[in-house]
């Protein structure tokens, strides 16, 4: 699986970050979604559609071999 977030569309709900923490972060200043893993393991990649598929601005893209 490859991720991709983009940070322009992100509205910094957060909820990428309380689903998926190990692939996820926000920004101190102003919340804005970083993303830590862009090819998470196996185990993340439930948590990486959730987190897809909640996401308020739809910033998060995944593709799977």
């Amino acid at each position: 699986m490859h991720v991709a977030v983009d940070v322009p569309k992100c509205v910094a709900s957060g909820q990428c970050v309380l689903i998926a923490p190990e692939v996820f972060d926000q920004r101190d200043d102003d919340g804005m979604v970083v993303l830590l893993d862009d090819s998470p393991g196996p185990e993340h990649h439930d948590g990486v559609r959730e987190a897809a598929l909640v996401c308020p601005s739809a910033a998060i893209r995944f593709t799977q071999p």
